[in-house]
């Protein structure tokens, strides 16, 4: 083997930290593997840091079908919880990580650190063919199992918990579950599918529309068609695995952007509808009523002034699987911020 320079070997050695040397960063075979939400998104393999990851082959369908256009995405209403930024996921054969190796070796000398691909190679033979801890690539398996490993959300990956799935491709036979907390389960499923969830817009329609008066009320509502339940489902192909994560919306939220407001309702959530809507349009005639969802401004936003107002969607999460395993996510919000102008009523002096 040519000799590896100390800068070349330090290098290298920087690279192997996560999973042995960059199983992607060779010219893989497998390096053109998508995840697909109806269609094709941007998860291509590399390094995040120094953890070495693959691209995932779960896939994600919006409703059974393809993925419609996208408003937002949900964020957790739990402060301490989000979707996996990492997993460990089926990834390659035994004669995949031979064929690694073989490709590795082929490497010509590269600017700077020289000839390294033996190097290479002879770190992954070590841990894959010399015994420590596989024999042989594991070839006499072929068909029997395949090596995990790690796969970063492609919605997470500039997460720093992107970085905690930091272990080098492992064996499990066909139909074990792996003894590691983030392996890929129906609930890691489930949960990826949460930030897969299309939730639509929460631009709401005010009355009177652009600017309101001070002691006015403002009728707030929301058309009932965008607000009905989407469910995204992700699975695991060749496997029967996958899991359908569900929202469905429960309430709105009025937050006015100033202290000087009476809210309809006094807290400012507003329930859905029978229908689905949120709300109710103002019409002709209800000048003097009480809206179901609204918002009274007690004083002028000023000169050229607007209140933020934001309107915040509430969501109740929940999953089912293949397997039969299922049950309750946190509640998701997805929100969005209108200004609104508020002025004086301006009165005659006679």
């Amino acid at each position: 083997m040519p000799a590896v320079s100390r800068v070349a070997k330090s290098t290298a050695l920087g690279t192997v930290a996560a999973l042995l040397v960059t199983l992607q960063a060779a010219p893989l075979a497998w390096a053109d593997r998508t995840t697909t939400s109806g269609t094709s998104k941007d998860a291509a393999a590399g390094r995040n840091g120094n953890t070495m990851y693959v691209q995932t082959k779960v896939q994600t369908t919006v409703n059974g079908s393809s993925r419609t256009a996208k408003s937002g995405t949900l964020s957790s209403a739990d402060s301490n919880w989000t979707p996996p930024a990492c997993w460990y996921e089926p990834a390659f054969s035994p004669k995949e990580i031979e064929a690694t190796v073989k490709l590795w070796r082929s490497i010509d000398g590269l600017p700077l650190i020289g000839s390294i691909g033996d190097f290479v190679g002879d770190t992954l033979d070590s841990r894959y063919k010399d015994g420590k801890p596989y024999k042989d690539y594991n070839l006499d398996k072929q068909g029997e199992g395949m090596f995990w490993a790690a796969a970063v959300n492609p919605n997470r990956k500039d997460d720093p918990e992107a970085s905690a799935c930091d272990k080098p491709p492992f064996w499990v036979d066909n139909g074990d579950t792996p003894e590691e907390p983030l392996a890929l389960t129906p609930e890691v499923l489930a949960e990826y599918a949460y930030d897969e969830l299309p939730v639509p817009g929460t631009e709401i329609t005010m009355a009177p529309a652009g600017a309101t008066k001070v002691n006015l009320p403002t009728w707030i509502w929301l058309d009932k068609a965008k607000f009905k339940k989407i469910s995204v489902t992700a699975s695991l192909p060749g496997t029967g695995l996958s899991a359908t994560t569900t929202a469905e919306p429960v309430s709105l939220h009025i937050d006015p952007g100033t202290g000087d407001v009476q809210t309809y309702p006094a807290s400012g959530d507003c329930g859905i509808n029978g229908d689905g809507s949120i709300g109710e349009p103002y019409a002709a005639g209800k000048a003097d009523d009480t809206p179901p969802c609204g918002v009274t401004y007690l004083r002028a936003s000023g000169a050229d002034g607007a209140y933020p107002l934001q309107a915040t969607v509430t969501w109740k999460i929940s999953w089912t699987s293949t397997t039969g395993e299922g049950g309750k996510l946190p509640e998701g919000t997805f929100g969005a911020t209108q200004d609104v102008t508020v002025q004086e009523i301006q009165s005659v002096n006679r």
